[in-house]
């Protein structure tokens, strides 16, 4: 008989994995605690990342990839990255 992978047990796996991707994606995240970091970004994984779970590391890529969608909540755990405007250029100077 093959095993079925009901909902409820999908979103539980979700519930957890969010609460580990969120602790291992930042280190002001480690100070929150995990079921605060489920709730906040439960929905938004659901809505944003559903092809990504149960992988923990693609579900934290996927959030951090789509962060301007993210909820107010979920997006205290994924900060903004610094932009990469102070990169040296390829061009030669000039004297």
């Amino acid at each position: 008989m093959a095993s079925v992978y009901h909902p409820a047990r999908r979103l539980a796996a979700l519930c957890t994995l969010i609460g580990l991707a969120a602790v291992t994606a930042t280190p002001a995240a480690s100070a929150a605690t995990r079921e605060e970091q489920s709730a906040a970004c439960k929905g938004d994984a659901l809505k944003l990342c559903t092809f990504y779970i149960p992988n923990e590391q693609k579900i934290a890529a996927c959030l951090q990839a789509k962060r301007d969608k993210l909820s107010p909540a979920c997006k205290t755990f994924f900060p903004e990255k610094k932009s990469s405007k102070g990169r040296k250029s390829s061009k030669p100077r000039t004297s």
